[in-house]
């Protein structure tokens, strides 16, 4: 069965930074729990978050079905060449930062157990404005769904302690046939494909945003404008 470790675990508080009346809109005031900080030892996986961990915008960000932000370690090297910088831990906002499983293992509905807690794989990450204005680099979030490396999120079946070291070990893969690469690849770069759309929304454990989006699409054959979520107030 598949396994992955949890090579650090981070959690942050929202913050406000940048300067009001400034030129450019990456240097404008804005609010986030993007600068999460390793945890060290054993920390307590709500149902909701992990201890000591909370989100900016509750409307898009947090809650059951995105408890915790996982993302593969595998990544790294390549957005280290990318953009240029040398990425630490948690350089995406991420709450795991995991080695061993990719978007292209992972499945919808895969479910994990890791120290004492059990979880399930709900949705790929949808990258938001927020990463690109964490590296100022405007068009981050549009390379996050290019490349398939969003990370995704988690849902907490049972809640428990969870560590830096630990195994997240595979139990359960009801839906072999849809990795988080693929679920990405056909909401993002399929726009126009409204069977597999109404396939991935019909997969019960898809978190409720994704479904009721690709619900949508598979009745009326459009596509959310993304223009907001991933440029926000970044564009002048």
């Amino acid at each position: 069965m598949t396994e992955a470790e949890i090579r650090s675990i981070q959690v942050g508080t929202p913050e406000t930074y940048g300067t009001h009346d400034a030129e450019d809109p990456m240097d404008r005031p804005w609010e986030t729990a993007f600068y999460k900080q390793p945890v060290e030892g054993e920390v307590f996986l709500g149902e909701t978050n992990l201890h000591g961990d909370q989100q900016a915008d509750l409307r898009h960000h947090g809650g059951p079905e995105k408890a915790v932000c996982v993302y593969p370690v595998e990544h790294y090297s390549y957005w280290d060449e990318e953009l240029g910088l040398e990425l630490g831990p948690a350089a995406f906002g991420e709450n795991f930062t995991i080695e061993g499983l990719t978007e292209r293992e992972a499945c919808i509905g895969d479910l994990f157990e890791v120290g004492d807690a059990a979880v399930q794989v709900t949705q790929p990450r949808s990258p938001c404005w927020k990463l690109a204005r964490r590296w100022r680099v405007p068009d981050l979030a549009i390379q996050f769904e290019q490349t398939g490396y969003t990370g995704w999120y988690l849902r907490v079946i049972e809640t428990g302690r969870v560590a830096p070291g630990q195994q997240m070990k595979l139990v359960e893969r009801p839906r072999p046939d849809w990795s988080v690469s693929r679920a990405t690849k056909v909401r993002y770069r399929m726009p126009e494909d409204r069977k597999l759309a109404r396939e991935l929304a019909n997969i019960e454990p898809l978190g409720e945003s994704w479904t009721a989006t690709l619900a949508d699409r598979a009745e009326t054959g459009t596509q959310p404008e993304s223009t907001p979520r991933v440029y926000g107030p970044n564009l002048p």
